[in-house]
């Protein structure tokens, strides 16, 4: 999951971005996360804490779950850069390491070339409708 995705979840209890994250964790898909990405989740969602009316100690709450539950991985390659973006760079590696089938984000370019990993680009309504978890 892309860091925009979290923080479109975290800003509205609407759409298809909180969907998904109210199922992490449930048994409905496995989620990988990554020190880095954690920290860059983090580091989004403080700075705009406010405008998302949460405050710090949620957003550690709602991270510590994601952590939780979560797969963890560590990420060791060398082939970087390869996107436009080391933070897109960042989320491509973990889902290559934790052979994800998708990464779900709402900047498809950003992550163009990524098929080559074998890793579908898709948007959170895409993703849940292909799971069924979405009408």
């Amino acid at each position: 999951m892309d860091t925009n995705v979290l923080v479109a979840a975290l800003r509205s209890r609407r759409g298809a971005a909180f969907k998904l994250l109210t199922l992490v964790g449930r048994g409905h898909f496995d989620f990988a996360l990554s020190v880095p990405l954690v920290l860059e989740y983090e580091a989004a969602a403080k700075r705009q804490a406010r405008v998302m009316a949460l405050a710090a100690g949620d957003i550690d709450d709602i991270l510590d779950y994601l952590c939780t539950v979560g797969d963890r991985r560590s990420i060791f390659f060398l082939w970087r850069p390869f996107l436009k973006d080391p933070r897109d760079d960042m989320v491509l590696e973990l889902a290559v390491e934790a052979e994800c089938g998708y990464i779900v984000t709402y900047n498809r370019r950003d992550f163009a070339g990524a098929d080559r990993f074998g890793v579908r680009i898709v948007t959170p309504r895409e993703f849940l409708q292909e799971r069924g978890l979405l009408r």
